[in-house]
């Protein structure tokens, strides 16, 4: 998983490179030439969806997350691990609720074909990064 979540991170990095030069792209078209390229803007958008939902799932993975706890850390020892568990318990529902409803989502787009207006991008493919995002959440926290 460590090899995974390393891959995940350098596609990312490597997607937002390609989305600013992307956006760079456009806007010398735009602002140069008076055109602008078909799609760039969904697919820029694409690649934040990505980054945003994989990128949770690379810092939960790393249990990097933000955490608001310091007044948790005032609290005795079994306050804590009771905390904690609750913690896991919430994660884990909603990610395990999201996972789900997001695969139908996508099983969806996919079954009718449907694909983004300009970029003619298949959007399975975005809503993917949703539960795919989730689930990667999930078995980070379930992990010992």
């Amino acid at each position: 998983m460590n090899k995974l979540m390393a891959a995940i991170e350098r596609i990312l990095a490597l997607a937002f490179i390609g989305a600013v030069c992307l956006n760079f792209a456009n806007v010398v078209g735009r602002y140069g030439f008076g055109r602008s390229l078909a799609g760039a803007d969904e697919w820029q958008i694409y690649v934040m969806v990505f980054m945003a939902f994989l990128g949770a799932a690379v810092v939960s993975w790393r249990r990097q997350h933000l955490r608001m706890d310091v007044l948790v850390r005032f609290l005795p020892g079994r306050a804590q691990t009771a905390l904690r568990f609750c913690e896991i318990a919430l994660v884990v529902a909603t990610a395990a609720f999201v996972v789900v409803q997001s695969w139908r989502y996508a099983a969806q787009m996919f079954a009718i074909g449907r694909t983004s207006d300009v970029g003619d991008i298949p959007m399975w493919i975005p809503h993917g990064a949703v539960t795919l995002g989730f689930a990667l959440i999930l078995v980070s926290v379930l992990r010992k």
